[in-house]
C-alpha cells in the first residue's frame, strides 16, 4: 500500500539537509562544512562565549574543542579569557577566517541555488526567514 501522507516538516527538514551536505563537498567549500557551521556563527557574533557557541552548533564541549583547535590551526578563529570570568572562553572569528568564510559562502550559494531551483526569490526568502525564526534568530 502506498502512503498518500505528506512527511512531517521534521523528516523533510533533515533529508533538505543530508541533500545540501552531500551536493557541497570539502573541495568546493574549501572547509569541513562544520568548520563552516562554526565561522558562520562567529561571522555574525563579535565574540561568544565558548560554550554558548557549543550550545547553539549543537556540539558537545569535547568535540568544540577539538574542532576549534582545527580553526585555530588554520587561522580561522581564536580564543581568549574572557576578563570577567577567566573560566570562560571567548571565541572570535579572525580576517583571515572572515575572509574564508565568505569565499565559502560564495560555493554554498551554486549549491543552494541548485537544491532550491524550484522555489522563487520570494519563497526563498519567506524559507530563510522561518528557519532563522524557528532557530530563534
Amino acid at each position: 500500500m502506498v502512503s498518500t501522507t505528506t512527511p512531517g516538516t521534521i523528516t523533510l527538514l533533515t533529508r533538505l539537509s543530508k541533500l545540501v551536505y552531500r551536493k557541497i563537498p570539502e573541495s568546493q567549500l574549501g572547509m569541513r562544512l562544520k568548520h563552516f557551521m562554526v565561522l558562520g556563527f562567529l561571522a555574525e557574533r563579535d565574540g561568544i562565549p565558548q560554550a554558548e557557541l557549543g550550545d547553539i552548533c549543537g556540539v558537545d564541549a569535547n568535540n568544540l574543542v577539538l574542532l576549534l583547535n582545527e580553526l585555530e590551526a588554520a587561522g580561522f578563529a581564536e580564543r581568549r579569557r574572557d576578563p570577567e570570568d577567566r573560566r570562560r572562553h571567548i571565541v572570535e572569528i579572525t580576517e583571515t577566517g572572515r575572509t574564508a568564510f565568505r569565499r565559502s559562502e560564495l560555493a554554498g550559494e551554486e549549491v543552494e541555488d541548485e537544491v532550491l531551483a524550484t522555489l522563487g526569490p520570494d519563497e526563498r526568502d519567506t524559507l530563510r526567514r522561518l528557519l532563522a525564526k524557528a532557530l530563534g534568530d
